[in-house]
């Protein structure tokens, strides 16, 4: 692989590289001590400053400015095993202002005499460092130095300077190197055959692609998603009854959960009505519970859905805002342990200098402060922790949930175990038995800490022991089905990507962001489309490597290697490139089974994807989002037009329309949201209708 272009070096500055704007600026604060002064070049902002005799230059990335990409980029053209390092406005249109950041950096690096990659440290972050260091400043990686901190305050980012180290083995780079790597030739290769096969099969191209971790990953939701199809809910009945002492009720089940027959659990509420209950056990028991672990990203990610509902991909985005701010620790780590040199004592009293925390901080402070820790570990990074710095600008609502969440897990981390008590009462009602349980907080201990993040609830029982009798109110016989298994959403399916091991900590977010923007699946509760099930049936038939969840977990665990081990990437690519070209045969010999199948999927998703919701004018037909095929303007149209219904509507032309299963209160017509900008904007479709005409 190789990229064209390069710069001398002259005696001079140093120059140092960080990976977002945001971090430049704060990496020349903290080392100027406030003084640095910016300039731009190329339209990039770099910094300038002396430090103790020594003259600094700080300029950024702002993310990958090189890409991984084949010579022919030509969409009929497969398979494609030789591949390139491009700048990234070659590889992607939409980033186009690569080109001029990859400019600004070869000039900065003919006056540079020394270099330090002080990007992100990981794989991502190392990648980048490494291809400028490389590219742009003319094969520096090797004689570069790395600054290496978790967070971006001014006393960590100084104590990184104070400590450079030589880069060694390059291994978290060569890994993510790598990865891109295999990720295209994966990437590109399925896709260019499956979209081909639709086309020489007789139908239009369709862009039809599926990654390599992606496709295991759909693979999950296929497989849950044939056993929610297949399930038959079988009947049974649950008893419950109601007593009463002392002018209290409550509320027990039956001992036997399920009855299968109905006229059991009516043979039962008979001979228990108009009877006493007789308490025949009554038992306390205390447990303890302990602190919640420190949060890695997984956890944080699995937090934020059950607190406030965010996706994933949107938690790692607000996470990385506050690591920006400088607020929280670098997000995307694996590890659940808190190391002393983060220093516990002064993140506790910064964050006491904040009302809301003021208390607990002081109270953690009273003993010498000692954190709960988990089992995981991260070489790289500590447990995601506050920094103890109070935020410099207001944060958005989001931003403040996910730090309170953040800061209040830390602060629990710290706290004592809970204690709690749990009541079992057994009663007897003629030959009978009927449970109940209650539950309270004895000793809050860490829940103070964590709030109402906690999730525990007390039920307590009236004062009830053993031998008390209590009348019979009701004996109530309900009916019910089996529950079909649950979807995944989200969160479950970020869990299970961990527990089998697919994926990365900072990949599985946009993985599951990226098969619901192939619409492959919909929904929070996530149903798999026609296109969706199709591929993964299609695969599993011609091609099953590609979804085989072994294939993938051995391609991680080997590119686990190359990061630890620095060495391995070239076996690997070549091991890969023999996998892909083997499914690529299967494929090819398949061609017209495949695109057959992919077309009648697409068909199919596509058609169900634009219908709106019941038409409220015939009543019988369905409300599509259609397109002008002379004006190429969308509208919202009856399915009953050929039989004679006129109900139609205009849509907005520009945004992105995302269907809701809402009607409008006023006319009974379809919601739906107009996605421009920031914001959804909440719209019915009816362009009459009475509630606009208040507005």
């Amino acid at each position: 692989m190789s990229v064209r272009g390069g710069s001398s070096t002259q005696n001079g500055y140093t120059l140092v590289i960080c990976e977002k704007p945001d971090a430049a600026r704060r990496v020349s604060d903290a080392l100027s001590g406030g003084n640095s002064r910016s300039e731009t070049l190329e339209g990039t902002t770099v910094f300038r400053f002396n430090r103790r005799g020594e003259e600094f230059v700080v300029c950024s990335a702002q993310g990958h400015v090189y890409g991984v990409s084949d010579p022919f980029d030509e969409r009929a053209v497969y398979p494609v095993f030789d591949v390139e390092w491009y700048s990234s406005d070659k590889v992607d249109e939409d980033n186009a202002s690569a080109a001029r950041r990859i400019a600004a950096v070869k000039k900065l690096a003919g006056g540079a005499s020394k270099f330090v990659n002080a990007c992100d440290f990981d794989v991502e972050g190392d990648t980048i460092g490494f291809n400028l260091l490389r590219y742009a400043c003319g094969g520096k990686e090797g004689a570069s130095l790395r600054a290496k901190f978790s967070t971006l305050t001014e006393g960590d980012l100084v104590a990184a300077f104070e400590n450079l180290e030589p880069q060694a083995g390059h291994g978290l780079a060569r890994a993510g190197r790598a990865r891109h790597a295999i990720d295209f030739v994966w990437g590109v290769n399925l896709s260019r055959a499956l979209s081909q096969s639709v086309l020489d099969s007789g139908h239009r191209y369709r862009t039809v692609s599926v990654g390599r971790v992606q496709g295991p990953t759909l693979g999950f939701l296929v497989e849950r998603e044939k056993e929610i199809r297949a399930f038959v809910p079988t009947p049974y009945w649950k008893v419950s009854g109601v007593f009463e002492r002392g002018g209290k009720r409550i509320t027990a089940s039956y001992s036997q959960e399920r009855i299968e027959r109905k006229a059991l659990a009516e043979r039962v509420r008979e001979e228990c009505l108009g009877k006493e209950a007789v308490v025949a056990a009554a038992t306390k028991r205390s447990i303890q519970v302990g602190p919640p672990v420190p949060f890695n990203i997984g956890d944080l990610q699995k937090e934020a859905f059950r607190a406030f509902g965010f996706t994933p991909s949107r938690t790692l985005q607000i996470a990385e805002r506050l690591y920006l701010g400088a607020l929280i620790s670098y997000p995307r780590t694996g590890s659940q342990r808190l190391p002393p040199s983060v220093n516990y004592r002064r993140i506790l009293e910064g964050v006491g200098s904040i009302s809301e925390y003021s208390a607990a901080s002081a109270e953690l402070r009273k003993d010498e402060p000692k954190p709960v820790q988990g089992a995981k570990d991260d070489p790289a990074h500590p447990a995601i922790h506050p920094t103890g710095e109070k935020p410099r600008r207001a944060l958005e609502r989001s931003e403040a949930l996910l730090f309170d969440l953040v800061v209040r897990r830390f602060l629990a981390a710290f706290g004592p175990s809970a204690r709690r008590e749990l009541v079992d009462v057994s009663l007897s009602v003629a030959e009978h038995e009927f449970r109940l349980g209650g539950s309270r907080t004895v000793f809050p201990g860490w829940m103070k800490y964590y709030g109402r993040y906690a999730g525990y609830r007390d039920e307590e029982l009236p004062q009830i022991s053993e031998g008390d009798r209590l009348r019979v109110v009701d004996v109530v016989a309900e009916g019910k089905f089996e529950q079909r298994p649950p979807r995944y959403n989200q969160s479950s399916l970020l869990e299970k990507m961990e527990k089998e091991k697919i994926g990365t900590k900072a990949t599985r977010a946009d993985i599951i962001a990226t098969l619901v923007g192939r619409g492959y699946v919909s929904g929070e509760a996530m149903e798999v489309t026609d296109l969706g099930l199709s591929v993964v049936e299609m695969l599993a038939k011609h091609a099953p490597s590609i979804i085989s969840i072994e294939l993938t977990r051995s391609i991680e665990e080997k590119l686990d290697g190359v990061e630890t081990g620095g060495k391995g990437e070239a076996e690997l690519l070549r091991g890969t490139v023999r996998s892909i070209a083997e499914q690529l045969v299967e494929l090819n010999t398949n061609e017209e089974d495949v695109g057959r199948e992919i077309d009648a999927a697409v068909v199919s998703t596509v058609a169900r994807s634009y219908v709106l919701g019941r038409c409220p004018v015939c009543k019988t037909g369905q409300l599509r989002m259609i397109r002008s095929k002379a004006s190429k303007k969308r509208f919202v149209g009856c399915s009953n037009y050929s039989a004679g219904c006129r109900a139609s509507a205009p849509l907005p032309q520009k945004g992105t329309i995302k269907m809701t299963t809402k009607t409008c209160q006023h006319c009974s017509w379809p919601v739906v949201y107009v996605v421009r900008g920031r914001y959804p904007w909440r719209l019915c479709v009816n362009s009459e209708c009475p509630g606009k005409k208040k507005q």
